[in-house]
């Protein structure tokens, strides 16, 4: 089956929406944003204003220009750490359990503290603590961002890598054999930035680059490369995860096939001018030794401007979604018609505020917004997706007429309804086919709507709870907003903390106006935590009628990926695999190192603004616990639920193995 896959291209190698509209009038002191000391002369952003590519050490001068303000690096760390107060695994990300004990331990409390006791050269710098704090968590549900800096240039070299296999189970990194191709569709117009900075013998031959075994990279072998990246990208709790978003690779985007460069040959932040490689062409007996810059492109989401003051008033004053709203106040209907002001570093297609708080979700963020390079159509699948198909969501049937494929690139879709009757009809009409057997793959699938993810269809696994029982935390503050609700401050049952929207262990709906948050005390890495009761599912009854039984046995399913499969695509993936015995399978990967088929469980994701919101409809938004507004164009997200385990249902599914069954290597033809 696995091969057969293979044959269909989905494993053959190895993103941008538009901005908010900014109402300055309703903008807490954001006059602050903009400079209010001598401009540096000349001014590093007006020499770059309206330029499509500057080089890396411009756009750096550009978001370095700001100091510190006091008043809003106090605002970012009062922010930042009160709402840290909704984020379930605050305590234990400070030294987590075997099997991750190695790869999370990252105390935020401690570094918020360090940070605001830290002086620094401006402002960029200060982002870039805060950042990287956060992705020590390796919890991609977890992070602070910031549209004044991340992803504002997106940085690039045009030779993605890939870690292939030769025949005699030898691995080595190499350019991406579709390197060129792909450089010569997405950069266009500056491939000549990069062809003509190649030394003499290769000027102008980039393309005799693409498939080159990379012996050297800054004068190291290329895995101390790959390891130091481990440290700084996050997002996955896994060592062999981690490595593996060094490398390129594909997803199923929401328009079509999308290319992830990986995190070799993109960047968000500018920070590095270019790099020194060792590499053996193909067909080639000798080594060649260069150095090639990188490239800094404006990013979609980013505002333009014209010098300094104008590149922080549009892109780094609060907009009017960054901030939460009253429910039940004026204009908020009109606002939750806005897109989420996390989506742009969401790992989904975007949908708005009111359906990302209608439907629960478990989504990835990262600072590189969700890929829109188009993936070479010589990679593409060779054959036409069924009729079925949806936006995310593709179903083939392979030319042995009894394997069905799904290529899943998201848990979210635009409609919400429509992807749930889609995906349970692509699936019927594969066994109506004669489909005996199942593909599912999941590469670099974020996440998203967690309901979708427990559509597997009914069986003893499955009923009444086909997902993870899960828990909140429960702080001083929490507590005071189901108070509100049980006083009737929610009626029209609004708030994500009214308990008519949960469940109890045993599935039965909490009681209206009940104080079902009644906390629960651990110690977890020696500190206080309170955690509320069990929680049951809330997906079902489904909106659609599922199957009497699931379509594909166990036996005959497959889940593969390349590991990177998170939120509720691990909600899905863990279900099937650890109840059902469905195998998985991850591509590529170093064959030394554990490979893992998911991570980033939670429960269920959420962001500063959905909390924030709660509190100003519950009328606690002066309580000295609530979080103020942020002044910048930031976003924090937190997991907010977690999942209680399969194998250990007593602790949480984050801290346990996922390892895959098989890992199928990549060759240089596959």
């Amino acid at each position: 089956m696995i091969q057969l896959l293979v044959a269909l291209s989905l494993a053959a190698s190895v993103f941008t929406l538009p901005p908010f509209e900014y109402n300055s009038q309703e903008v807490l002191d954001s006059s602050r944003l903009v400079p209010a000391f001598s401009l540096p002369s000349p001014d590093p952003c007006a020499q770059i204003a309206g330029k499509k590519w500057v080089l890396p050490r411009e756009a750096r001068a550009c978001l370095s220009a700001y100091p510190v303000d006091p008043v809003i690096k106090s605002n970012l760390i009062e922010v930042i750490s009160k709402t840290l107060a909704f984020h379930t695994s605050v305590n234990y990300q400070i030294q987590a359990p075997h099997p991750y004990n190695n790869d999370v331990h990252e105390d935020l409390v401690a570094d918020l503290a360090r940070i605001n006791k830290t002086t620094y050269g401006s402002e960029f710098d200060l982002h870039l603590d805060l950042y990287r704090s956060f992705k020590r968590t390796n919890d991609g549900h977890c992070g602070v961002y910031n549209y004044c800096y991340d992803s504002l240039y997106v940085t690039y070299i045009p030779l993605p890598l890939v870690l292939l296999t030769e025949s005699d189970g030898t691995q080595s990194v190499h350019v991406a054999p579709e390197a060129f191709m792909l450089a010569k569709a997405e950069f266009k117009e500056d491939i000549t930035f990069w062809q003509d900075a190649l030394p003499n013998h290769l000027k102008g031959k980039l393309n005799e680059l693409s498939g080159a075994r990379v012996l050297l990279i800054n004068g190291d072998d290329p895995f101390e490369a790959v390891n130091r990246n481990t440290l700084i990208t996050g997002g996955y709790q896994a060592f062999g995860t981690r490595q593996n978003s060094f490398f390129s690779s594909y997803q199923r985007g929401a328009d079509g096939w999308n290319y992830i460069m990986g995190n070799f040959a993109q960047h968000v932040h500018p920070l590095v001018d270019s790099v020194e490689l060792t590499v053996q062409r193909i067909n080639s007996t000798v080594n060649d030794t260069f150095t090639l810059p990188y490239h800094s492109r404006f990013g979609s989401a980013s505002k333009n401007f014209t010098d300094l003051a104008t590149y922080r008033a549009e892109n780094c004053v609060a907009r009017n979604t960054t901030n939460g709203r009253d429910l039940y106040g004026p204009h908020a209907s009109l606002l939750l018609d806005s897109e989420s002001p996390i989506a742009h570093f969401q790992q989904q297609p975007p949908i708005s505020l009111h359906e990302a708080r209608k439907q629960p979700l478990d989504v990835m963020l990262d600072g590189a917004p969700l890929s829109n390079i188009e993936l070479p159509q010589e990679l593409q699948p060779n054959i036409s997706p069924l009729n079925q198909s949806y936006s995310v969501a593709q179903f083939y049937m392979l030319n042995d007429s009894i394997t069905g494929v799904l290529a899943l690139g998201s848990f979210s879709a635009k409609n919400y309804s429509t992807f749930g009757s889609s995906l349970l009809g692509g699936l019927t009409h594969l066994k109506e086919l004669g489909a005996k057997n199942l593909i599912v793959d999941v590469t670099n699938n974020g996440g998203g709507y967690i309901c979708i993810a427990h559509i597997i269809g009914r069986r003893d696994t499955t009923e009444p709870q086909a997902g993870l029982d899960t828990t909140l935390r429960t702080g001083p503050l929490t507590q005071l907003l189901v108070e509100k609700i049980v006083e009737g401050g929610d009626p029209d049952e609004l708030s994500m903390y009214n308990p008519v929207n949960w469940r109890n262990a045993t599935n039965v709906v909490f009681p209206a106006r009940s104080f079902w948050l009644k906390p629960h005390n651990l110690t977890i890495n020696g500190n206080q935590d309170a955690f509320c009761q069990r929680m049951g599912q809330e997906c079902q009854p489904f909106s659609w009628e599922a199957p009497d039984d699931g379509l594909f046995g166990p036996k005959n399913v497959v889940i593969i990926s390349n590991g990177r499969c998170a939120s509720s695509c691990s909600l899905f993936s863990i279900t099937m695999s650890k109840e059902d015995g469905v195998r998985t399978v991850v591509v590529g990967g170093k064959k030394n190192v554990p490979q893992e088929y998911c991570g980033t469980v939670g429960g269920q994701s959420t962001d500063f603004n959905t909390i924030d919101t709660d509190i100003k409809t519950l009328k606690l938004k002066s309580h000295p616990l609530a979080p103020p507004d942020f002044l910048t164009n930031s976003v924090q997200g937190i997991t907010w639920r977690l999942g209680y385990g399969i194998d250990n249902p007593y602790e949480p599914e984050e801290w346990q193995d996922h390892g895959a069954d098989l890992n199928f290597p990549l060759t240089m033809d596959k």
